[in-house]
């Protein structure tokens, strides 16, 4: 399930705590141009996005759907908004609600998909990314790759939701899961967190508390399932912050970008789809992916604060609602 259910503490990025374990790789890397409908190139210098003055980027978002809890597309299409990204839905599951509650209904969009994504063709929906999260069924890998076909220069980023905590989320199963791992080869940005890399390598599920070679290790089997880029999420050697790693291919796991964040002392769930959308949001505002990795850090820090003023915010969880302005600001 979508973040929704993470428990994985937010961080914010700490003068004190913020160094490299090696260069940061992402700003240096040569990877590839891509040019977005408005024709301009990206990817220079680390900048996987080069946005023009005054325009707004188009960005499908292919999530899915929860009637309560905070996730999924309820926190991306906020969130991107706020980023001045024009947010189109490809909704892969309805849910009544997240699945950290008891009782929830889950509709399979499946089916439907094929007959929406025609429709765009035929109007010539004009896309300059495509964000993936949590998927319904393992078909919809094709439906994914499909769009990435129909939108050849669509900046590609793949937030592989599949759990959290070592433990698989309630309606995932092993064929979505190995179909996930079809999505990483292509991936321009792939957010994995422990539980989610462990999946995707095949390798032990290994806890939070990584050195930085095993943290190098786990990047280097990602990047060699075929993504350009890695953000590695919640690593927590319990010293009161937590690291997140950024990696690239062109420069190897050895020179990962190590950013560190102030861990809070209470949990709350979709803040990974909190993390993973602003993280896109600030890609498409034209920053390179260790500013947006730190920008999202931050973001999902401030609304934590904000969640746990909020009632019956470990159940319902992020509340980021107050903090828009701080996405909104990356367009000043």
């Amino acid at each position: 399930m979508p973040s929704h259910f993470a428990a994985a503490s937010a961080a914010v990025p700490s003068a004190a705590s913020d160094t490299s374990a090696a260069a940061i790789s992402t700003d240096s890397a040569q990877s590839a141009r891509y040019a977005g409908p408005a024709g301009h190139p990206v990817a220079t210098e680390g900048v996987l996005y080069e946005r023009t003055p005054g325009y707004i980027p188009r960005v499908a978002a292919v999530h899915d759907m929860c009637g309560y809890g905070k996730c999924s597309l309820t926190a991306a299409i906020p969130i991107l908004s706020a980023a001045g990204c024009d947010v189109c839905p490809v909704p892969t599951g309805l849910f009544s609600a997240h699945t950290h509650y008891q009782t929830f209904t889950f509709e399979d969009t499946t089916d439907m998909l094929t007959g929406y994504l025609d429709a765009w063709q035929a109007e010539g929906v004009e896309l300059d990314a495509v964000y993936s999260g949590f998927l319904g069924n393992a078909r919809q890998v094709q439906i994914i790759q499909r769009i990435w076909r129909d939108y050849p220069t669509a900046l590609r980023i793949v937030d592989p939701v599949m759990g959290d905590g070592g433990v698989l989320y309630a309606t995932y199963d092993d064929a979505l899961c190995a179909a996930m791992g079809e999505l990483a080869d292509g991936a321009q940005v792939l957010t994995p967190n422990l539980t989610e890399a462990a999946i995707l390598t095949s390798t032990p599920y290994h806890g939070q508390d990584l050195a930085d070679g095993q943290v190098h290790e786990l990047i280097e089997a990602l990047l060699a399932l075929g993504a350009q880029s890695v953000v590695l999420k919640g690593i927590d050697r319990g010293d009161g912050a937590l690291r997140n790693f950024v990696a690239n291919a062109h420069d190897g796991a050895g020179n990962a970008m190590q950013i560190a964040h102030e861990k809070l002392p209470f949990m709350a769930h979709g803040t990974g789809d909190a993390f993973a959308s602003s993280l896109c949001g600030a890609i498409m505002a034209g920053r390179t992916l260790s500013q947006a990795a730190q920008i999202a850090g931050r973001f999902v820090h401030d609304a934590m604060v904000d969640t746990q003023r909020q009632p019956h915010h470990d159940e319902r969880g992020v509340n980021f609602e107050l903090e828009l302005h701080e996405m909104t600001a990356l367009l000043g």
